[in-house]
């Protein structure tokens, strides 16, 4: 499908892109002078307090002697430990996507007759409007599903007919549509794009309301609808595990932020979707694929731990793969020691590598995420620790599940639309003050001068 070209004087705009950046620059020292915690984070990289919420919280450190100290991360939901979460719907053989968002939304565990409820519920909000497939999601394809989703998610709001309407049960009618829909929107899209502009076959396959969110996804992505147990078990667990991580993420902030100001779900979650789209966020696990490809293709002896090593070296240094300087999956901005959710999926991770014959690559994996903390703080003499973080592994679960690359951040957005949704719900329950931060003005005044004596 051809794309429109856009004539435009390229030179104007690098010269309009040079005084732009001349005069909006900011010299880094003033931040410090005027104690402005840039990216709302102080001197120890502590978020600067913002809110409150009940929904979950993160853990990584604690008080020893009156000093904080770094300790194993933890994570929370409603106050339940996520590994406690994860032990109960495992040990009972039982998917724990539908559960969990439960709990986020309405602050406690269900029962089996009330989990059973909102699963049919959830269930019967997985439709999307008459031809919406066709007019909406196969027209004007691309490779960037994250973009389709929040086209898909402003669509949305002309088929509402009580969009702009903040009471909470409409707000929630609203939300449960929409977690319901996103990995039907996402699937649809990525086969969109892979028929229109890749050359590949083009199908449809509708959701089966007898099974969970990750069975669905599967079956929707798939030409023949078919999956293993193992395969739909570790994809909702990582659905799980991405759900929801405190108030202060970039996305989960950008929807407070958004709600604050009194405009509609569909808005809010579309700006939420903007935000994690970016590779800082939720693009990150890209990057270890990519990163992990890199690393095949320069390393020759794959189980030489020197070599591998010698590697990741050279990422530090800026002289492999995007020469960033950086190897991603490691660290995070909250934990040090261990990233919880990291733990926990490491452990289904190799079961579905077993699976998959992929054993080699999961050793691989394991050697990095046991030497790159080690080499990391020799380098960087960075010593209050470094872990994997969740991204490090998600990446490598995806590829074995056989989902394109295209879809991995989009796989984010469908699970974390949920915690989205309870931010959402809390901050139109609780607060009725618009969000504004202040910003300090250190530009110069100036004196007016005419045009004709410029």
């Amino acid at each position: 499908m051809a794309k429109t070209e856009l004539k435009l004087d390229y030179e104007q705009i690098k010269s309009l892109s040079k005084l732009c950046l001349e005069n909006s620059e900011i010299d880094v020292n003033l931040y410090e002078q005027y104690n402005v915690k840039r990216g709302l984070r102080d001197i120890n990289g502590k978020g600067v307090l913002s809110g409150l919420t009940k929904i979950s919280k993160i853990e990584s450190s604690e008080i020893v002697d009156g000093k904080s100290v770094p300790c194993d991360g933890r994570l929370y939901y409603r106050g339940y430990n996520i590994r406690d979460l994860v032990d109960g719907f495992i040990k009972d053989d039982r998917f724990g996507f539908e559960e969990t968002a439960y709990l986020l939304m309405f602050g406690k565990l269900p029962n089996r007759e009330e989990l059973g409820s909102f699963t049919k519920l959830l269930s019967e909000s997985r439709t999307l409007p008459t031809n919406f497939t066709r007019d909406v999601i196969m027209k004007a394809p691309g490779k960037d599903i994250m973009t389709l989703l929040s086209k898909c998610v402003l669509t949305l709001s002309s088929y509402d007919d009580d969009t702009d309407n903040l009471e909470l049960s409409n707000v929630l009618r609203q939300c449960l549509n929409l977690i319901s829909t996103f990995p039907m929107m996402a699937v649809y899209g990525y086969h969109a794009y892979n028929h229109y502009e890749c050359g590949d076959s083009f199908y449809i396959h509708y959701p089966d309301p007898k099974l969970s969110t990750a069975e669905n996804f599967l079956r929707m992505l798939r030409p023949d609808r078919q999956y293993t147990r193992t395969e739909a078990r570790v994809l909702d667990m990582a659905l799980v595990l991405h759900m929801e991580h405190g108030g202060g993420n970039n996305s989960t902030f950008t929807t407070h932020v958004v709600t604050s100001s009194g405009t509609d779900t569909y808005s809010a979650i579309a700006a939420a979707l903007g935000s994690l789209k970016g590779p800082k966020h939720g693009g990150a696990n890209i990057k270890v694929v990519q990163m992990m490809d890199d690393l095949r293709a320069n390393v020759k002896d794959l189980t030489d731990e020197e070599e591998v090593n010698d590697y990741l070296r050279k990422l530090l240094h800026k002289e492999a793969f995007d020469k960033k300087g950086l190897i991603y999956g490691m660290g995070h901005a909250v934990y040090s020691i261990s990233d919880p959710r990291a733990l926990i999926f490491k452990q289904f991770v190799e079961k579905l590598a077993v699976e998959k014959g992929r054993m080699d690559d999961f050793r691989l994996y394991s050697m990095i995420e046991n030497n790159a903390p080690k080499i990391i703080a020799a380098e960087r003499h960075i010593y209050k620790g470094v872990s994997a973080n969740v991204d490090f592994y998600s990446g490598f679960v995806y590829s074995m599940l056989d989902i394109p690359l295209e879809l991995y951040t989009p796989m984010f957005a469908i699970a974390r639309i949920v915690g989205w949704s309870a931010h959402r719900l809390e901050e139109l329950i609780n607060v009725d003050k618009i969000i504004r931060p202040a910003y300090k003005s250190v530009a110069d005044d100036q004196t007016y001068v005419d045009i004709c004596e410029r």
